[in-house]
């Protein structure tokens, strides 16, 4: 890695009616450096790696690629240059192939007028096996897996043959063992001499991967640091300007282990688990750890009426219960966050105010037939703004626009609105900063302590041991281990997860 920056930014900034997105923003990229760039949702990275790609311009500030000053009036011009990016959204054509996704509009064209197929398939065979790849250049990307889907973006990306490359949330749908293969091929990308801006909310993921990191908060450059002369906990306490501690607080006191909320024995599913045994108490927290695949989300679906059981019994609160569907687990008095928030969980183009009572209508009318009672549904969802810290302009602003951690704290609310027995929480920090989910995890501890049992799914192990009063670790749809906090760590989860113990 050379010292010669390959792309520097000075002074830049950008404001949106009422926002300063960005204020005097500095930023510099060396050739074969991995460069993270991170900050809270509202931070201003999106704005700098928009402006980066050409889809916004500054109103200030200058942008040199090399020593030469530069100005992106469009994408085009941003790729001319030498840029690539990745966005979190992948933006590929399902029906076509892999060649065709790699080099939209691109194509040689032969004598008869029609796409030159045998060198569109060996220029991109050239790209796969540059990669390491040994994808088919015909097979359509909508049969390839998110894994390789990425690699696609990726690789168009690297067609333009950038000196600079963006990866936004590259890791966001991607398992353990996928991200290590990414994480191989940002090394070769490297050793390649390209320059990588690599933006993430995994600080694990960023220690990894990284050289150096630049923190940026409320649209300004708070610091760079080596990632050699740094840890997660001042790059936290860098991101929200405080300390951010994620450590378990004791919480036995408030458990009531006298009987079980809910009781779970032998439950079996023909695909996913068998015989899985435990109890859940008031008050309690239980984390379920595993690898991604283990059954963890399954038996939560499971216990919500999404799939069905093939044997074993159910008991809420000493009753024996068998949802065949989320409308009667609700009934019953479960209640369950999904770990895709925005495809399963949210209605993302209401409002704040009409997602917190959608499970709940009724409440909000005194006969079926009435019209819901406005003033009503406005105090509750101004307590639930409070009570979950949830940051908007209004009740009435759509949740499309909400921070990851904000539409977090809308779903919570919207369940907790019902008063469930027990909650089921899956992945509830998924894609959320750093600062957010502190605020997520005192959220579930404060339910917990009203006496809501929590049963949460996280890959996060830093989480689980951070939240959890019990862990219980599944390898291949089984219980592997249990584990109370005193004797829970990383080590031992991943021991038992992985079938080493």
């Amino acid at each position: 890695m050379t010292h010669e920056h390959v792309l520097k930014v000075t002074g830049i900034s950008k404001n949106f009616p009422g926002v300063k997105a960005l204020d005097k923003v500095d930023f510099e990229l060396l050739p074969g450096e991995v460069h993270a760039l991170v900050g809270e949702n509202g931070a201003g990275k999106s704005t700098l790696m928009n402006i980066l790609s050409g889809v916004l311009q500054p109103d200030c500030g200058e942008i040199f690629i090399g020593n030469r000053k530069m100005e992106f009036r469009d994408p085009h011009a941003a790729a001319q240059a030498g840029i690539g990016i990745v966005f979190q959204e992948l933006s590929l054509i399902q029906n076509l192939s892999v060649a065709e996704n790699i080099f939209p509009g691109r194509q040689k064209i032969n004598m008869a007028g029609f796409i030159d197929f045998p060198d569109l398939h060996a220029r991109t065979r050239k790209l796969l096996d540059d990669f390491g790849e040994t994808l088919d250049p015909k097979t359509p990307v909508k049969y390839l897996s998110i894994a390789k889907q990425q690699v696609v973006e990726i690789l168009k990306a690297l067609s333009h043959e950038p000196k600079i490359l963006i990866l936004d949330e590259p890791t966001s749908s991607l398992t353990h063992h996928e991200i290590k293969l990414l994480f191989n091929h940002i090394r070769q990308l490297k050793l390649n001499g390209i320059g990588i801006i690599y933006i993430s909310h995994h600080l694990q993921e960023i220690f990894e991967i990284a050289d150096r990191a630049t923190i940026l908060r409320d649209g300004c450059t708070i610091a760079t640091v080596r990632m050699q002369d740094s840890d997660e906990a001042r790059i936290a306490s860098l991101m929200v300007g405080r300390e951010i501690i994620h450590r378990h607080v004791m919480r036995e006191d408030k458990i009531d282990r006298h009987k079980p909320v809910l009781q779970v024995r032998n439950l079996c599913h023909k695909k996913y688990f068998k015989d899985i045994s435990f109890d859940l108490f008031k008050g309690e927290i239980v984390g379920l750890a595993g690898l991604i695949g283990a059954g963890r989300s399954e038996i939560a679906r499971t216990l919500f009426g999404l799939e069905r059981r093939t044997n074993g019994e159910v008991l809420l609160d000493g009753r024996s219960i068998d949802p065949r569907s989320p409308t009667e687990a609700l009934a019953s008095g479960l209640a369950y966050t999904s770990e895709n928030r925005k495809l399963d969980g949210l209605f993302l183009d209401m409002s704040i105010s009409e997602n917190s009572i959608a499970p709940q209508l009724k409440r909000f009318s005194g006969h079926p037939l009435d019209f819901l009672d406005n003033t009503r549904i406005a105090g509750f969802v101004k307590e639930n703004m409070g009570r979950f810290a949830i940051r908007a302009s209004s009740a009435e602003a759509k949740v499309r626009k909400l921070s990851g951690g904000n539409q977090q704290k809308v779903l919570l609310s919207m369940w907790l609105g019902i008063g469930p027995k027990v909650l089921i929480v899956d992945e509830p920090t998924k894609g959320v900063d750093v600062g957010a989910k502190n605020e997520i995890l005192d959220i579930l501890r404060r339910i917990a302590d009203s006496g809501i049992p929590i049963m949460v799914i996280s890959s996060d192990l830093l989480e689980i041991l951070a939240l959890c009063d019990r862990v219980l670790v599944l390898k291949e749809g089984r219980i592997r281990g249990e584990l109370n906090h005193a004797e829970a760590t990383e080590e031992k989860i991943i021991a038992y997860a992985s079938g080493i113990v």
